[in-house]
């Protein structure tokens, strides 16, 4: 009798053991199926990408104007089209616009859509310096910076068979949600990674990878009296320390070639714009989101409290008051790597700054025999 009890005990046991690891088990997959499908909900395909692209691209467009500029669009595009060749999605119908603002800034909407401001044009001095921002700017597309941002952060949730070109109040709502990703910046993970992909590209298209280097030098220069580091400028890699892990990626890499080009007489050819200080409209767009690194006290007690990591621009943006931006106003002097142009201490007239911004992009189409012949004019790869 004792055995026969002992036996049953035994097998109970056996039972209520395999139901607590069935229990488990079960929990396991539980889990691992909500999760496939947490995934499928956010997936978000090629298509997908560019309509939200566009969506945002649009918002950007509308809050700083598009430069009507037809010459300068297309030879930026044709630098751009070279460097999209040399990236991982060549075949990504790229878009490059120059906004109608002396703020010194660059964005990259998902899609292709490449954004340049007319004042960070008018800081640099070479294509090779342009080479290096529209590469870094590429990177950021190429490796779905922003489009993960919205997947993490579950923003949207597409159901079975929905997409967000056939959904408009989805779409909607991830190119809001979106341009408060790109206007107020990404975190130093992706600006670093959007470096050191964007000099590859910049290289392996011809150019000289100092390029990118020779502009973060000017904005160090342009944030040499800063004495804080608050704000979105706080989160930023430091200006130096970028230089310093770029000019460790061309040693370790070998990023040398007696071939590498600069082209400064092309870039000055197309590229005419004169640094001036933003006008307070301008700066009113850009300091809404912090771009200048100059936000307003309650934004920082905002993001105190929130307890996140806070988030930067990529350096066209992160200087305390770039190119006279923000509340202070001030002209200043572009020094330092053979920059010798001065900011313009006039502000735009009354008819200027009240003349409405065109938001229309410039419709400036290249062909593959176009970017052959301008690399080939070029030296390029």
């Amino acid at each position: 009798m004792k055995r026969f009890l002992i036996g049953v005990y035994l097998a109970l046991f056996s039972v209520v053991s395999a139901y607590g690891q069935f229990g488990k088990l079960k929990g396991v997959l539980d889990k691992a199926e909500k999760a496939q499908k947490t995934v499928q909900e956010l997936e978000i395909d090629e298509e997908d990408e560019i309509a939200l692209g566009k969506a945002i691209s649009d918002k950007i467009c509308a809050k700083f104007g598009v430069q009507q500029d037809v010459d300068s669009t297309r030879y930026v595009t044709l630098v751009g089209s070279v460097l999209v060749e040399q990236s991982s999605r060549s075949k990504l119908p790229f878009q490059f616009i120059i906004l109608d603002s002396n703020m010194v800034n660059a964005f990259a909407a998902p899609g292709g859509f490449i954004h340049i401001t007319r004042g960070a044009l008018a800081a640099m001095k070479n294509e090779a310096e342009l080479a290096g921002v529209l590469g870094h700017e590429i990177s950021h597309v190429t490796e779905k910076h922003s489009i993960k941002i919205i997947q993490q952060g579950k923003i949207i949730q597409l159901g079975k068979g929905q997409t967000l070109r056939n959904s408009p109040a989805l779409l909607s709502q991830a190119a809001d949600r979106g341009t408060d990703v790109i206007l107020q910046g990404f975190g130093q993970p992706q600006e670093l990674e959007a470096d050191r992909v964007g000099m590859r590209v910049a290289f392996k298209a011809g150019y000289d990878p100092n390029g990118l280097i020779a502009f973060l030098e000017t904005l160090k220069i342009q944030n040499k009296d800063s004495s804080t580091r608050a704000g979105l400028f706080a989160s930023h890699p430091a200006t130096q320390e970028r230089i310093e892990k770029l000019n460790a990626q061309i040693s370790s890499e070998k990023l040398f070639s007696q071939a590498a080009v600069t082209l400064p007489d092309r870039f000055k050819q197309f590229i005419k714009y004169e640094l001036k200080a933003p006008t307070e409209a301008e700066a009113a767009v850009a300091g809404a989101k912090g771009l200048a690194g100059s936000e307003g006290k309650k934004d920082k007690d905002k993001e105190g409290k929130e307890g996140e990591q806070k988030k930067s621009r990529f350096s066209l943006s992160k200087l305390k008051n770039p190119l006279g931006a923000g509340e202070e106003q001030k002209s200043a002097e572009v020094t330092g790597s053979g920059a010798g142009r001065a900011v313009g201490k006039e502000t735009a007239s009354a008819e200027d700054a009240n003349k409405p911004k065109n938001p229309n992009r410039v419709a400036t189409p290249v062909s593959k025999d176009d970017v052959k012949k301008f690399k080939e004019t070029g030296k390029l790869q």
